[in-house]
């Protein structure tokens, strides 16, 4: 039997989950939904087996999961809503923008007793958890802490601009929507942070998102995350994660590219994916899978995406 899913939600990461939720042989989407009438007719392309819901509590009903890809506000009632259904629920992240709400969302769905997990898109990946084992085995000699480097030319990004809402200050920026995943991934090795300081630059239109962020974080012992971020300028997408120790360090670029140092140049420590989307996707989902049947797993808990959302806040409103 494979696993019926509700995707709700059909923008970028929407129809990508659709596209790739179709090839796996462990899952089969049931039903999708979205306001905009083109994302569904577009999604149903990918998926031709899939049912349009009329409204998203005809969605959650047809499915033993559902994936929320639509913007951070109104995730917490549609995962709820499946939860009192007692249906398994993968959200997108960040997992909210008001971090009382969040709170509340993960009580509950702590309580509720249902698989719940966020997609944090390295958490069943190669690098980290390549570099984790790293880590916990001296590979690395003594960690000295994490550099979060991400710069753009345009933000947002020109395959982003179907959504909108990534522009303003409210629910996008590419401190949620790209520092975070770096701020799990240094979580992952450091354990928990803390926020030291953080200086994030906003333009004079005040509900656009912000341009330049920096900030330094600590863990319980000290070690350092420093993040620098900006959007301008005539240049190639930059996003990586440096994990740095005394013997060897490793950046994670892109999401997968990872590379290893002992002083010299950065020079990769495993060979790319041919198709490293597709791999990515296919890690998280036989994650996905290990969760729904309550196995082990390496997917992003829904309390490790409040902590990131937390820490995620607290730059933005320094």
């Amino acid at each position: 039997m494979t696993i019926k899913t509700a995707v709700i939600g059909l923008g970028i990461m929407g129809q990508r989950m659709v596209e790739h939720m179709v090839l796996h042989p462990e899952f089969s989407v049931t039903a999708i939904w979205d306001p905009d009438a083109a994302a569904c007719q577009a999604a149903q392309k990918l998926a031709p087996n899939a049912t349009i819901a009329a409204n998203a509590a005809d969605a959650i009903a047809a499915a033993d999961l559902v994936y929320l890809a639509c913007p951070p506000v109104p995730r917490k009632a549609y995962a709820l809503a499946a939860a009192a259904q007692n249906k398994a629920v993968f959200l997108e992240k960040p997992l909210g923008i008001d971090v009382a709400e969040s709170r509340d969302l993960v009580e509950q769905l702590a309580a509720s007793g249902v698989p719940a997990a966020v997609n944090f898109t390295q958490a069943a990946g190669a690098a980290l958890t390549d570099v984790s084992a790293a880590a916990q085995s001296g590979a690395l000699g003594d960690l000295a802490g994490v550099d979060i480097v991400v710069t753009y030319a345009h933000w947002p990004r020109a395959w982003q601009m179907a959504a909108d809402w990534l522009r303003f200050r409210g629910e996008g920026g590419m401190t949620r929507e790209v520092i975070s995943h770096f701020l799990f991934f240094s979580e992952r090795i450091l354990g928990p942070l803390e926020l030291v300081w953080a200086r994030p630059d906003y333009p004079a239109q005040s509900d656009l998102c912000e341009t330049h962020v920096a900030a330094r974080l600590v863990n319980h012992a000290g070690l350092p995350v420093t993040i620098m971020g900006s959007v301008g300028g005539a240049q190639p997408d930059r996003q990586e994660v440096t994990i740095k120790g005394s013997k060897t360090s490793r950046r994670v670029s892109d999401f997968y590219r990872d590379t290893v140092s002992s002083g010299g140049d950065f020079t990769p420590a495993t060979p790319d994916p041919a198709d490293p989307r597709a791999t990515s996707l296919k890690a998280q989902l036989d994650d996905l899978v290990l969760l729904m049947n309550g196995k082990p797993n390496r997917l992003a808990t829904i309390q490790e995406a409040l902590r990131v959302q937390i820490l995620i806040e607290g730059i933005l409103a320094q």
